[in-house]
């Protein structure tokens, strides 16, 4: 398809990025200029990030919003209504594990009482997964959403100052990792600076190798014995000789004499090792990490064992600084991060539960498996958050401000703010009620601009904050009493909403930061209509794998005509190849299953003729209850389909059982004799009962001890037959 012409206004913009340098110009702000934000990447994130520091210091509040590469990693993963609290925080954590931050907006907002207004400093930082230390720091791979990557296309996005420019990180996990690597290299022996002790025969396989090896032989005998020559040492010992082919460089290395490789193969190098170690006792193979030129190979001439042993000593510790500026270096934005958790600001966002567990994933380390220690850890981070989409939707007197208008960021900044959405901060009567913010970047002080471009990270943070200032001063909250952030926390008219968060919006789901609890939302959004109020999750099993003709009415109506026109409450499609039933009892979903099992196991007419035939065709439908859904959601895996996913874990969780069995029966054999005794006691017991009793037995025995899994895994054999 031809692509669509961008209107002038947009796609002079698009050039006006790219075209851009990276810092926002100091020159002061026009009336009516592009929207006042700076652009932050590699190049000028130093200075940026002091800047930013103190701007966070003398803040109130600051806002945040994130750009990333997507959301769902499959279609089963997406919020439903049939998801218990602890199943949704599972498929955040999934999407936040998965998806990459590409763009991080952060806009301190300070109360001016001077000018009775806010000023805001809002930054936008293109950041990007760079691995920058080998095996420490963010995954090489990472998923990208084609919704979203469009999405972010159409906003003119600049994916190239992402990749190029964007600013790597380190979590402070993948920090300690990185730390406790290096010191635990360093509290070892010499192996990582002097090469000979690791070093083994090569065999020398080829001419290649035996002419190398022979002619570093003659090289170092030729450069040492003229070192022991009184008379030549001074033409040897120059600091800017080097031999024909670059491959040497004669060097002072500490004030010792020393031969600079340079140019040779890995083979080559460690033919050279061999060759130091079983000629020269005088000379020494020596790594060099030089933060300016990297790792460097050197062989130096020392007159001693004991000079030797110091050289390796300094050269160690040189190393040790050297990789030290290295992991510092590599933390990157989540200095940024740092800076927010520590001065402990009133954090602002807009529905930002999956914009804090990117925070937590990205930047702190691997998410928590449950909601509860999620919950903890952040608090601990970031103790006053706060999410506008909260206010909105749960204070009377800004729903009906809002009635049935949408809640998207964008809306509300226009209905609360339309003066600063619109670039002005005029004083006219229409003004007296609403905040005014000026925006301040680069010590350039604004009061008017053209709206900036929506979903850029920057301007949404700014959005959030604007609206979160606007929705205290209708709250009735005086900044002029509060100098600081907590204050503002701790700001009574505030208290029912901060550390509130969405798990998901949608369906009106909110999670208590403070205790990790639901809070029970009293007072629901306009938009937020339930199609299935009474959900009970112990009454509930899922379905999976049955032909996918069927549909939700028709599943209703096999598992009804068996178990009464009542039984089923409601049916819903997780996706083409899974559903959720929910029956009316409790008691009704162990009947279901063992029905279930019964007929599939029997392979007579009765299956054939049965009211779940239907549903059962086929051989490969698996049901479970909901504490199996919660398993498979937390899996790491993620297939497309939830009928493949649900496969691919349960056969996991199988090959585990087996490994487990496997393993106990090898300790069983250990103790053979006393196996033995307990087979020949058993045999006796046998014997001594009925047969047609032994069949009792086992019946009973095999219906009492069949675990969910165990239903399932049957389920998966067949279908893989």
């Amino acid at each position: 398809m031809k692509p669509r012409k961008l209107p002038s206004s947009a796609l002079s913009r698009a050039l006006s990025r790219a075209l851009s340098t990276s810092t926002t110009t100091t020159t002061p702000l026009q009336c009516g200029s592009a929207f006042p934000s700076k652009t932050v990447t590699v190049s000028n994130f130093e200075p940026s990030l002091a800047e930013l520091r103190h701007h966070v210091r003398s803040s109130d509040f600051v806002a945040i919003d994130l750009e990333m590469t997507g959301v769902t990693s499959a279609p089963w993963r997406e919020s439903f209504e049939f998801d218990r609290s602890d199943v949704r925080y599972l498929k955040v954590r999934d999407s936040a594990s998965r998806f990459a931050v590409v763009q991080f907006g952060v806009c301190p907002f300070r109360w001016d009482p001077s000018n009775q207004s806010f000023v805001a400093y809002p930054y936008n930082f293109y950041v990007f997964p760079r691995p920058e230390l080998a095996g420490f720091g963010p995954c090489n791979d990472f998923l990208c959403q084609t919704t979203s990557m469009d999405f972010l296309a159409k906003y003119q996005f600049d994916f190239n100052a992402c990749i190029h420019e964007g600013i790597s990180y380190l979590s402070r996990e993948q920090e300690r990792e990185a730390v406790r690597s290096l010191n635990s290299t360093h509290d070892s022996d010499w192996s990582d600076i002097s090469k000979l002790n690791d070093v083994r025969d090569i065999p020398n396989v080829n001419m290649a190798d035996i002419l190398f090896t022979a002619r570093m032989k003659n090289k170092f005998s030729e450069w040492r014995d003229g070192l022991l020559q009184e008379q030549t040492q001074s033409d040897h010992i120059q600091g800017t000789q080097k031999d024909s082919k670059q491959q040497f460089q004669v060097i002072f290395f500490k004030t010792h004499p020393a031969l600079k490789l340079d140019g040779f193969t890995s083979r080559q190098l460690k033919l050279i090792q061999l060759v130091i170690k079983k000629h020269f006792k005088d000379l020494s193979y020596i790594n060099v990490n030089r933060e300016a030129s990297g790792l460097q190979q050197i062989v130096v001439y020392t007159d001693s064992a004991d000079e030797l042993n110091l050289l390796l000593k300094e050269v160690k510790e040189e190393n040790h600084r050297a990789k030290e500026m290295k992991i510092q270096a590599a933390i990157g934005f989540r200095h940024v991060i740092d800076v927010l958790s520590s001065e402990q600001k009133l954090i602002v966002g807009h529905n930002c539960f999956l914009d804090m567990a990117h925070v937590y994933s990205k930047f702190i380390g691997p998410l928590p498996g449950t909601p509860e220690e999620f919950v903890a850890s952040v608090n601990k981070c970031f103790p006053h958050i706060i999410d506008t989409k909260i206010l909105l939707n749960t204070n009377y007197m800004l729903q009906e401000r809002m009635k049935k208008s949408r809640k998207s960021l964008a809306s509300a900044f226009s209905m609360f703010c339309p003066l600063i959405a619109a670039g002005s901060n005029s004083t006219g009567l229409i003004s007296a009620s609403l905040v005014k913010v000026n925006i301040e970047v680069d010590d350039s002080r604004s009061s008017s601009w053209n709206p900036g471009g929506k979903h850029e990270a920057g301007y949404d943070a700014f959005m959030t904050g604007c609206i979160f200032a606007q929705l205290c001063s209708d709250l009735g909250v005086d900044f002029k009493l509060h100098e600081s952030s907590k204050q503002l926390a701790s700001n009574e008219k505030l208290q029912n909403y901060i550390n509130h968060l969405y798990l998901s919006w949608l369906h009106g789901d909110i999670i208590d930061l403070n205790t990790g609890d639901k809070v029970a939302n009293t007072l629901p959004s306009y938009n937020l209509k339930k199609r299935y109020p009474n959900i009970l999750f112990e009454n509930i099993v899922i379905i999976w794998g049955f032909p996918t003709k069927l549909k939700a009415n028709e599943v209703r109506e096999c598992i009804s005509k068996v178990f009464g026109l009542t039984s089923v409450v409601s049916v819903y499609h997780l996706d083409a190849t899974a559903v959720f039933v929910q029956f009316s009892k409790t008691e009704l979903v162990s009947d279901f299953l063992l029905l279930k099992e019964k007929l599939e196991t029997s392979n007579g007419p009765i299956l054939v003729l049965h009211p779940l035939a239907k549903l059962l065709d086929g051989g490969n439908t698996c049901a479970a209850n909901y504490d199996t859904y919660k398993e498979i959601c937390g899996s790491p895996l993620s297939e497309s389909l939830f009928a493949d996913q649900a496969k691919a874990v349960i056969l996991k969780s199988k090959t585990k059982s087996i490994e487990y069995k496997v393993t106990s029966r090898r300790k069983e054999h250990k103790n053979a004799s006393v196996e033995d005794n307990e087979k020949d006691a058993a045999m006796k017991f046998v014997e001594k009962i009925k047969p047609n009793t032994i069949d009792q037995i086992r019946n009973v025995e095999s219906r009492r001890q069949a675990s969910q899994f165990e239903i399932e895994d049957s389920c998966v054999a067949e279908a893989n037959l």
